[in-house]
């Protein structure tokens, strides 16, 4: 009986060394990869007009505003921005950890030394008297290697250097939302400053239009109902400002925060204009915004790590199995170095955790799970920035359609505006005629500028969508990006369990 359950498990271990090989699903990009870059290679659809271009987006895109103040605070901001040093630390980290993760597949070197004086119990060797006081040692030193038979090393290094490619695809869309949204409070700053311009331009016209009223009533040409009213625009034109100098601050306030810097420290943004594009926004096509886009490289990079862990948690079905060699000595201190105190053992170390219990089971099921959501959060990541793209394409072009419309409409309530003064000076019109006409244009005025601001916001979106703004200089890049699997190119069908 003994002779046959040895027997059994000589050979359920052989048939185990005999599958050894790296277990779990090998990681090839997924189909639906294929299928959105096929969809999305062509130009977009909403970038068809006279707005866009078709030319490759520049990775510094904030210098086509050719501001070299914008330009230098964008700098600021890349340089020491507290999100983007949270995800440095996270890379750093994750390097750490990849690091970690490839030193178990390495030999291991262990020394241990440990002196001593005293004596022995004598009792304890049937002794009557006492042994004496003696010095003793024992030393030694073990070299240990995990035989990676069954490949949960290689899996573990796979899921941690995935890890890091997602944590510098992290950093890459920190980048991008920094750059971004320092370009947007600049924009903010400035378009409130010229809001602020106008309305300060509108109410003076407004108070010099009160000031002509009231000469006209006291020379018996009017009423006190129309300095009433004269005076009620004025007083509404003035209720504006505060809302667009809060404005203005809050901008300046979030600027500082994005280069890193305290509100008093920030020098006030001086801006002539709001930052607009001369030349058509470049916006290339779909493929290059799949390769560019960080947060769909760290969709990806999430997706390989997930199916490398299936194949670590597949490895726990098997043996694991160690060699290790140990030397070293023993004895008293006065026998040090001779022949008869040293000692040496080689040899495998096999332990097995059989599962029979079903909880390696069901860790493979929950890896599995997680590589499911991983494919889902990569096949939505893709959809979703597709969308965005196309949503501010569509945007931008419509929201320059209404700027110029509101321009021509400004210009139009502009021109009513200076011939009802000129009939109202020479009394060829009344005054509710000229009070309307002044309210027209203010108002006029108020939403073109107002429609600028939002060009530009759009302008910002846009990029920010395109996915722009995270390369760096050669001379200042990290570390290589880890290698990734073009999610442009046809890839084999869906991954299942294999062995090599």
């Amino acid at each position: 009986m003994k002779r046959t359950v040895l027997r059994t498990g000589a050979a359920a271990l052989l048939a185990a060394l005999a599958a050894c090989g790296t277990v779990g699903p090998d990681y090839r990009v997924p189909d639906q990869a294929a299928v959105r870059s096929a969809g999305a290679a062509a130009p977009f659809d909403g970038a068809a007009e006279a707005a866009f271009s078709a030319a490759p987006l520049p990775p510094h895109w904030w210098r086509l505003y050719q501001d070299p103040a914008l330009d230098a605070l964008v700098e600021r901001a890349l340089a020491a921005n507290t999100d983007l040093r949270v995800a440095a630390a996270n890379l750093a980290r994750a390097r750490s950890v990849e690091e970690e993760t490839a030193a178990a597949g390495r030999p291991a070197l262990g020394l241990n030394a440990a002196p001593a004086y005293g004596r022995s119990s004598a009792a304890a060797r049937g002794l009557a008297q006492p042994l004496d006081n003696a010095g003793s040692y024992d030393a030694g030193a073990t070299v240990s290697y995990q035989v990676d038979l069954f490949g949960k090393i290689a899996r573990a290094i796979e899921a941690a250097d995935a890890d890091t490619g997602a944590a510098l695809a992290a950093y890459d869309l920190a980048r991008v939302n920094v750059a971004a949204g320092t370009v947007r409070a600049y924009a903010d700053a400035c378009s409130s400053a010229a809001q602020i311009r106008v309305a300060q331009r509108s109410l003076d016209l407004q108070r010099e239009f009160a000031g002509l009223t009231g000469r006209r009533i006291r020379a018996g040409r009017g009423s006190a109902l129309d300095a009433s009213r004269a005076e009620a625009q004025v007083e509404q034109l003035r209720a504006g400002l505060p809302l667009l100098l809060a404005q203005q601050r809050s901008a300046q306030l979030r600027l500082a925060a994005l280069v890193g810097e305290t509100p008093a420290a920030l020098p006030a943004v001086a801006c002539s204009a709001m930052p607009r594009l001369a030349n058509p926004v470049p916006v290339g096509d779909g493929a290059a915004l799949l390769r560019r886009r960080p947060d769909i490289r760290q969709a990806e990079r999430g997706l390989a790590g997930a199916t490398a862990r299936i194949g670590v948690a597949t490895a726990d079905l098997y043996p694991s199995i160690s060699l290790g060699l140990s030397a070293g000595g023993a004895g008293a201190l006065s026998s040090f170095g001779a022949g008869n105190t040293w000692r040496w053992s080689l040899g495998p170390l096999i332990s097995w955790s059989i599962p029979i219990n079903g909880g390696a089971q069901a860790r493979i099921a929950e890896a599995r799970a997680a590589n499911d959501a991983a494919l889902a959060r990569f096949d939505g990541t893709v959809l979703n920035a597709l969308r965005e793209t196309e949503t501010a394409l569509t945007v931008y072009a419509r929201e320059l359609d209404r700027n110029a419309a509101l321009q021509a409409a400004r210009d139009q309530s502009a021109l009513a505006a200076q011939q009802a003064g000129t009939l109202y000076r020479y009394g060829r019109t009344d005054f509710l005629t000229t009070l309307d006409a002044q309210r027209s244009l203010a108002s006029a005025e108020s939403a073109l500028t107002a429609s600028d601001a939002q060009v530009a916001a759009d302008q910002v979106a846009l990029f920010m969508a395109l996915g722009g703004g995270w390369e760096q200089p050669a001379a200042n890049a990290g570390p290589p990006i880890p290698s990734m699997p073009s999610i442009t190119s046809t890839p084999s069908t869906q991954p299942t369990e294999t062995r090599k």
